[in-house]
């Protein structure tokens, strides 16, 4: 069997388990946020966060609840890293310097799972799990959260009301992300990941010395990690990894786990706003642009230029051979085309279209199909504007859902598309202007350039991939990559919840014979286009100057 046919194959059968889950698990879902019933266990939660789940909330309400949240998260995470020294199970580690404890706090409460240092090496037990896994959990479950907001808006009407934070934050983790992750956990373990808290031990007699290697709660840590498009890994290598991706199965599987949640999300989109077509559309113009990534990637990584490609069958450099060309390419756009950041190859080493493809998948703003909640919500900001453009093309007064689009409306969707954009090229001009983060720079040139915009773009997209040939642990990048992860996590989200109550808010406008269908492949197409125009006309100078530089001149 050749590789391109195996990857064609792979990319099938994904496909095929991504179909078979995507009815029950989006009903599911819709019955999760909309049921009014409290399970015994997540009553005791309430009870001991002083929360009423019953009280509903206006969107100021429910954002402070989702800063008040992640702020004592990041402050919680912070302070186990700088004792972590004092904690049992340490394995020996001593306490992370502040720099690096903030940008690992605020990188695991961001959904970013950015990570600066050497996991095996800086980590015990008790941050791993209960610390970084922790947060896995909890920051997929806020980003459900505001999606649901965001739905309930367009879903409401003549009321400002958008649901309980709270009710919503752990039914999403209780009933949601828990459940999933016990049984995925229990695949990665019988395809060969280890589940264990062992400390360190010796793994080999080598020329050079032993190597040693510390154990972990890794298959259960990472479950969560791909089905909450998280991405922080348990060792350096990340997915790449053997304890954590030991076989082809297991990288599918994975590659499963990071697209399942956010496909299926649509449906219940659909369910909740009482048309399944409205979410038909939305998932087809998430599963053009996946399949068309996928397609562009694994074109471009087989693609064979000279001897030593041909002879391993491919851009083969930085890659495992286990999983191969097909099997890296789908990884890499999953995780870039969500806000997962992990990674099973280095995309430094990918052709330079290649890495153009993975910023680029980022750069879209992470919505096809998106981060757990994130990238839904981030999809219906572009359907807004889309029926806003079109609107204008033909001069009529916007709808969507039965909402009128006006002026307060695309205010706040265009600060929404203009927060992410503005993180990333503000910071990456600055860095490239000061000598001391240039020097961090492994390349030089459209290569060395790329390295700073991947590392900016991964942190405000709150992605968390890293190219794998910047330094990333020093005093600049750790601080600087902490504020732009923190800020392109929340401040869109302000945006997202004030929107979702403005639609509330509003008189349900009835649909008439010049109402634009938004169910209907037409639209599908056009946000596709709206998409793929803003993207291009945001960052294409600065693509220009980094991958399609170097992948014209190689």
């Amino acid at each position: 069997m050749s590789p391109q046919l195996a990857g064609v194959l792979q990319l099938t059968a994904l496909i095929a388990a991504l179909a078979l889950s995507y009815r029950p698990l989006g009903d599911y879902m819709a019955r999760v946020y909309s049921s009014e019933k409290h399970y015994r266990p997540e009553k005791w939660i309430y009870r001991v966060i002083g929360a009423n789940p019953a009280a509903e909330m206006r969107w100021p309400a429910y954002l402070r609840g989702v800063l008040a949240f992640s702020a004592v998260s990041v402050l919680l995470l912070y302070l186990m890293q700088r004792v972590q020294g004092s904690l049992p199970g340490s394995l020996g580690f001593s306490s992370i310097d502040p720099d690096q404890a903030f940008n690992t706090a605020a990188s695991f409460v961001a959904n970013t799972n950015w990570q600066s240092y050497y996991g095996e090496q800086a980590m015990g037990h008790v941050v791993q799990t209960g610390g970084l896994a922790v947060q896995n959990f909890l920051s997929a479950a806020v980003g459900m959260a505001v999606a649901v907001a965001l739905v309930r808006g367009f879903a409401r009407s003549r009321t400002g009301e958008l649901g309980n934070f709270w009710a919503d934050l752990v039914r999403g983790t209780v009933r949601v992300l828990l459940p999933i992750a016990f049984l995925g956990a229990i695949v990665l373990v019988a395809c060969g990941a280890i589940q264990n808290f062992s400390g360190i031990h010796s793994v080999g007699q080598f020329s050079g010395g032993t190597q040693e290697w510390n154990g972990g709660a890794v298959a259960s840590q990472e479950a969560i990690k791909e089905l909450g498009t998280n991405g922080g890994g348990y060792f350096n290598a990340n997915s790449a990894h053997p304890f954590e991706n030991p076989n082809p199965l297991s990288n599918l599987f994975e590659i499963f786990l990071i697209l399942l949640i956010p496909f299926a999300l649509t449906r219940t989109f659909g369910r909740m706003v009482g048309s399944l077509k409205q979410g038909y559309a939305i998932l087809g113009a998430m599963g053009v642009i996946w399949l068309g990534f996928s397609a562009l990637m694994m074109w471009t990584e087989f693609a064979h230029r000279g001897p030593a490609f041909e002879i391993a069958g491919g851009a083969m450099e930085g890659k495992e051979t286990r999983f191969g060309i097909a099997g890296s390419s789908l990884f890499a756009v999953a995780t870039t085309l969500t806000s997962t950041g992990a990674v099973n190859s280095f995309h430094s080493s990918y052709t330079g279209f290649g890495g153009g493809i993975t910023l680029l998948g980022m750069q879209l703003g992470e919505i096809a199909p998106g981060g757990v909640g994130s990238g839904l919500y981030g999809m219906l900001i572009m359907a807004v504007i889309a029926v806003f453009i079109a609107g204008l093309m033909v001069g009529r007064t916007p709808e969507y859902l039965g909402k009128k689009i006006g002026t307060r409306q695309i205010q706040l969707a265009a600060c929404y598309i203009l927060v992410t954009p503005a993180l990333v090229l503000g910071f990456t001009a600055v860095a490239m202007a000061l000598p001391t983060p240039a020097g961090s720079m492994t390349n030089s040139g459209a290569h060395g350039f790329s390295e700073i915009l991947y590392a900016y773009t991964s942190a405000a997209n709150n992605n968390g991939s890293a190219f794998a040939g910047l330094n990333a642990d020093t005093q600049w990048f750790n601080t600087t990559l902490g504020i732009a992860m923190l800020l392109g996590r929340f401040l869109p989200m302000v945006f997202v919840l004030a929107l979702a109550g403005s639609l509330a808010a509003q008189r349900p406008v009835p649909e008439t014979a010049g109402t634009l269908r938004t169910d209907k492949p037409l639209y599908t197409g056009l946000l596709v286009g709206t998409i793929l125009i803003i993207t291009g006309l945001t960052y294409f100078p600065a693509l220009a100057l980094g991958p399609l530089a170097e992948g014209l001149a190689s």
